[in-house]
């Protein structure tokens, strides 16, 4: 295909893909639950940090930790007492367990009381084309507190070499427009033009065979290569085409 031709050819996947129908099967239906931006953007962070493996899982254990946290996962995260935790420990999602979740929930609290929450920290971090270094400036503050070993690798760093899917996912739900009533438009100092596209077994799959991924590996390197094709089809929105990548490669079989 010729530029203008898979520009068409992912425009229209969009279309199809970038739609409220699009939430029946995906985790992103946990944070739609809510209507206050907090309860939203905590829903958001902590169903975009167990949303690796099987998609009715991740929404079924997703369902689970906003069922621990009565529903209200922001005065949970604010409020909470050392009973509240305990109550969290028989929480598990694959490697994710209630060790990890009640240092979570402890961390979102100092985000929130110290550093003015989750927006602001990485509103404070982006730099002028991309949001790999606040994604890392997050890791850093976000492990401030005395903590488990194990509970770091639950947070990706681009400076690590990773690719970090599930914070750049957590980004797009909170940064792009909310428009076709998917993302929720929330953050609006942060341009959609410097989200990175989550990368993932079935996007960097697609990718690689519409020849805008070379690289093998999904790691930090492929991600810099794939944002920079997708920039070339859409300076201003690059991350909509997410949509299609997965799309084509988790329901088309692409």
């Amino acid at each position: 295909m010729t530029k203008a031709e898979l520009k068409e050819f992912l425009d229209a996947k969009v279309l199809e893909y970038n739609h409220p129908k699009f939430l029946e099967d995906d985790p992103l239906q946990i944070p739609h639950k809510f209507t206050q931006k907090e309860d939203i953007e905590i829903s958001a962070f902590l169903t975009a940090t167990i949303a690796w493996g099987n998609r009715k899982s991740i929404i079924n254990n997703a369902t689970r930790q906003m069922e621990l946290m009565g529903n209200t996962p922001h005065d949970f995260v604010m409020n909470h007492t050392q009973r509240d935790l305990e109550l969290l420990s028989p929480f598990v999602h694959r490697t994710f367990n209630g060790i990890d979740l009640g240092y979570f929930v402890t961390s979102l609290q100092n985000i929130y009381k110290n550093h003015d929450g989750l927006e602001a920290v990485f509103t404070a971090h982006q730099t002028k084309d991309s949001m790999q270094p606040a994604i890392s400036k997050f890791k850093e503050l976000f492990f401030e507190l005395p903590h488990q070993s194990r509970t770091q690798k639950h947070v990706s760093d681009p400076n690590k070499g990773s690719a970090a899917k599930r914070i750049n996912m957590f980004l797009r739900w909170m940064v792009r427009d909310n428009s076709t009533g998917v993302d929720f438009g929330l953050w609006k100092d942060i341009d959609p033009a410097k989200l990175s596209c989550p990368l993932d077994v079935h996007s960097g799959n697609v990718a690689r065979k519409l020849k805008l991924l070379k690289r093998k590996q999904n790691d930090a390197k492929a991600l810099l290569e794939l944002d920079k094709n997708l920039r070339k089809l859409d300076a201003t929105d690059p991350v909509k085409y997410d949509f299609a990548l997965f799309g084509l490669g988790v329901f088309e079989k692409f």
